[in-house]
């Protein structure tokens, strides 16, 4: 009997056909805008390639005048950003950690030169005699995270389903951790590290007799006005109307939020026009820990860093900073003494938004840390190709070589699984999406063949049955796992 070699392409061509209409797509920012109009105009200007974002909030204050402009969409729904919607702002929070240590210092509560072990008596171990300076400014010699092979771990299983890597992550659980780690030879340079300042934030709250959020509620938010500045610690709790986050790809991911690093960025939301109330106070030198912003310590050869905030020169600019990432947000604000200018962009993907800030201001574009996608461009663009094209190229090697039904079936069954895999895995912005359809096609040959091929095998073959059914049972669990995967996509 021939191959049904015309029935295989016909099928496979059909199914790419109908697989384009649910083709991953990635977002990109739509027409639609709120607020300033001329602003808004200013930002697609300053953003030449709209992929990958889906919405953005903006404010940009010049010289105690602030303008605000939401552009695109808050969720997959449409609905658009407002200057009001509220974002993850993610790092971001370090600014206000840092002014609260200016704030408390300026108060005599605290001394920058404290270690915070005398902050936190319960910490055990080398890093309490780190100083509370150290940690405001990354010198702590702590590492960026908490190391142990658990936590990284859960980080690795968070980030691959979409999920949330600090569920779970308490104060208590942080302290705990702080007393595992050592500061290493890198004290007193300028290494970046969430840990670090996690661990001053829950020092400064535990010496105030409060917790983090009540102590930013009390001291920075409410005097400043900022109503809409949250900080979420558990799963529920959003604000109302935020903006939902996703990748650049189109993925779906969870809200960040845990309360041992919420000072570092993990549960804090905002919006545009709450964070220009922060600029224009800190520029007027009214807002509580203002002082935070001096630069104190080299960075690198063009920055310098304070208590949080980050000031790089770009040319002949110099602008203060920081920005922030998410699963699904990116965020940036920064400020010009020497014009008075201030901006604020808050993205719902996680693309980085950083490069339309500095636009704004008229400089050019850099590089900053501040978050990093959970996985990192190329490993993502990479496992779309990858995972799109491996099961169905795997089927088509089987249905030649296959002695038997149990192996057949597995094949059949990773062509579909791979394809799901790469949908929500891979990253869409950078991969053309029509390259999935493809792949749908090819896997729909392979089963095409295998289903021909299947009357004509015996169930079991070759080696002895214990080891192929072992094989078999492996490849079941691994398949279990990436349906997990696929529903947390």
């Amino acid at each position: 009997m021939r191959k049904p070699t015309a029935l295989t392409l016909v099928i496979g061509l059909v199914a790419a056909i109908a697989a384009v209409g649910v083709m991953p797509r990635a977002p990109r920012l739509t027409a639609q805008s709120t607020g300033d109009a001329a602003l808004a105009a200013d930002v697609r200007a300053a953003t030449p390639d709209p992929e990958g974002l889906r919405g953005l909030a903006v404010a940009v204050l010049d010289n105690g005048q602030v303008r605000t402009a939401g552009l695109g969409d808050r969720d997959p729904a449409g609905r658009p950003v407002r200057p009001d919607t509220p974002f993850e702002i993610g790092s971001i929070t370090k600014v206000l950690t840092g002014m609260l240590l200016a704030q408390q210092t300026a108060s005599g509560a605290v001394r920058p030169d404290e270690p915070v072990g005398a902050l936190l008596p319960e910490l055990t171990g080398p890093a309490r005699e780190v100083t509370l300076a150290e940690l405001a400014s990354h010198r702590s010699g702590l590492p960026r995270l908490a190391t142990s092979a658990g936590d990284l771990v859960g980080t690795w299983w968070a980030n691959l389903t979409g999920g949330n890597p600090y569920a779970g992550q308490d104060v208590r659980w942080l302290v705990d951790a702080a007393g595992d780690e050592e500061p290493g030879d890198g004290r007193g340079q300028v290494h970046y590290s969430n840990f670090g300042v996690a661990l001053l934030g829950q020092a400064l709250a535990t010496r105030a007799g409060t917790s983090y959020p009540q102590l930013l509620e009390r001291e920075l938010l409410r005097p400043l006005g900022m109503a809409a500045t949250v900080v979420v610690t558990g799963g529920d709790g959003l604000p109302a109307g935020h903006a939902e986050g996703a990748t650049a790809g189109g993925r779906a991911v969870d809200a960040w939020a845990g309360a041992g690093y919420a000072p570092a960025g993990i549960g804090p939301w905002s919006t545009a026009e709450d964070l220009a109330r922060l600029l224009g106070a800190t520029l007027a030198g009214t807002a509580p820990g203002a002082d935070a912003a001096t630069a104190r310590f080299t960075r690198d050869d063009d920055s310098r860093i304070g208590y949080g905030w980050v000031t790089t020169r770009y040319g002949d600019r110099e602008i203060v900073w920081h920005n922030g990432g998410t699963g699904g947000f990116r965020s940036y604000l920064g400020f010009e003494r020497a014009t008075g200018r201030g901006v604020v962009v808050l993205g719902n993907t996680d693309r980085n938004v950083e490069s339309i800030g500095l636009r704004l201001f008229g400089a050019p574009g850099g590089h900053a840390d501040g978050g990093v996608a959970p996985l990192p461009v190329w490993i993502s663009a990479g496992l779309a190709v990858l995972l799109t094209f491996l099961g169905g190229l795997s089927l088509l090697r089987a249905t030649r070589r296959a002695p038997d039904r149990l192996t057949l079936a597995p094949a059949v069954a990773w062509a579909v699984l791979y394809l799901g895999l790469a949908y929500p895995l891979g990253n869409w912005s950078v991969v053309p999406g029509w390259l999935w359809p493809v792949g749908a096609g090819l896997s729909a040959a392979g089963i095409v063949l295998a289903a021909y091929r299947w009357g004509g095998l015996p169930s079991l073959a070759g080696a002895p049955p214990w080891r192929r059914l072992t094989s078999t049972v492996f490849s079941a669990l691994l398949a279990a796992l990436a349906v997990v995967v696929i529903a947390g996509g």
